[in-house]
């Protein structure tokens, strides 16, 4: 098997972790339903996985550092099954928010090791193709994972979801076993130093950019399914579809996102896509029982959304390139930290004002991603005239 097909491999593996974190979004109200707990409880579901992914994943990969990459790919993917495991079989609510914990450690140290792998794999020029194959299989989730578990919720009941899950992981476990060679761990990047980079002023602004972007996106898509019935008004019947529809939206988005930025550059494509997100959120709280409508900002919203991510990506890998693959890293953990709270406050919105409201928060979270893009913008714009008149000077 060549290289670039275990890559495509190690894809399957940001398929069906992309499918954990997203999918509660689609099912959350009949986990509500089902548990007798309310739907900001249920958002919280969202909320514990990504702090544990965000908190766990960069000490764990501190302390594993020297492990083979294949080694600690099925100890995280292991984990992740036994959490998905024991969210099937939960009884309660008590005991589903443990394992979303649990399974967001896995998904983390999985994530993170499938990039690494990924790169370390792939042809000579080609890390980039790599990581974007990756990607794609993150996102892929929105488009088969999320439908798919709403179908099959309606059909078996949400358990049903986290079963099909754990098998995934169990048959990805056996893939790459056999698949993906045992790779060398790396020197370790202690805490110390990926945290003395937020001493720089840029890497504060490049990071904030990506909490308050995806903090606003999460307000409202952590609770997209029950105010698409109960906002929108948008039958059960068609969710299913609604759900489909978003997420191929994200991946043109996410492909446009790159080709806006190698052809419009960084200031430009975030601004205007983050705008066009903005719009549509705001739009969208002004159609109700229009299908057509709720279905045309739906893939607006998605793909603005998803176009800004490369150029998120990109910006970080260039505002400090000697450290860009510690920002990537920290950029994972912020990403989470974002969905965390934007579930966090998309709960608080849901049962202090109501739920109608999410879209509107989240708007406000991305005004802010924008303000803080022009700021960063000006910044560099102003660092890259004072070096060349340094080097104007020189010569």
């Amino acid at each position: 098997m060549s290289n670039t097909w275990k890559i495509y491999m190690l894809a399957i593996i940001g398929f069906i972790v992309g499918t954990s974190v997203y999918v509660v979004a689609g099912i959350s109200d009949k986990i509500a339903d089902s548990l007798d707990v309310s739907l900001t409880a249920a958002g919280q579901l969202v909320t514990v996985f990504s702090l544990a992914y965000a908190i766990c994943t960069p000490i764990i990969l501190v302390l594993t550092a020297k492990w083979g990459r294949r080694k600690l790919i099925m100890y995280s993917l292991g984990l992740f099954v036994v959490a998905n495991i024991l969210s099937f079989l939960s009884p309660n609510y008590g005991i589903l928010i443990v394992a979303r914990m649990i399974m967001g450690i896995g998904a983390g140290l999985a994530i993170v090791t499938v990039l690494i792998i990924s790169t370390k794999i792939a042809p000579p020029g080609k890390q980039a193709s790599a990581l974007a194959i990756i990607t794609m299989g993150l996102t892929s989730s929105l488009i088969i994972g999320v439908p798919i578990g709403r179908i099959m919720t309606n059909a078996f009941g949400w358990q049903s979801v986290f079963g099909g899950i754990a098998l995934l992981g169990l048959i990805a476990m056996f893939v790459i076993y056999l698949t993906i060679p045992d790779i060398e761990g790396d020197k370790p990047v202690s805490l110390h130093q990926q945290l003395a980079l937020f001493k720089k002023r840029k890497v504060i602004l490049g990071l904030s950019i990506t909490l308050f972007w995806l903090g606003g996106y999460s307000i409202a898509y952590t609770y997209l399914s029950p105010y698409l019935l109960n906002v929108s008004g948008i039958s059960d019947k068609i969710l299913s579809t609604a759900l489909l529809v978003f997420g191929i939206a994200s991946l043109i988005g996410s492909k446009f996102g790159g080709f806006s930025t190698d052809r419009w550059g960084i200031p430009f494509t975030l601004t205007s896509t983050m705008t066009l997100h903005i719009v549509m959120l705001i739009l969208l709280s002004f159609l109700t029982n229009s299908v057509v409508g709720v279905m045309i900002v739906l893939i607006l919203w998605s793909f603005s959304a998803w176009a800004t991510a490369p150029t998120q990506q990109y910006l970080l890998a260039t505002i400090e390139p000697e450290s860009s693959a510690i920002l990537l890293g920290l950029n994972q953990s912020i990403m989470q930290l974002a969905m965390a709270a934007g579930a966090g406050i998309g709960g608080i919105a849901v049962g202090n004002v109501s739920l109608a409201a999410v879209t509107w928060f989240g708007a406000l979270g991305v005004a802010i991603a924008i303000a803080i893009t022009l700021i960063l913008s000006s910044s560099l714009s102003k660092k890259e005239a004072y070096d060349n008149s340094l080097k104007n000077a020189n010569t």
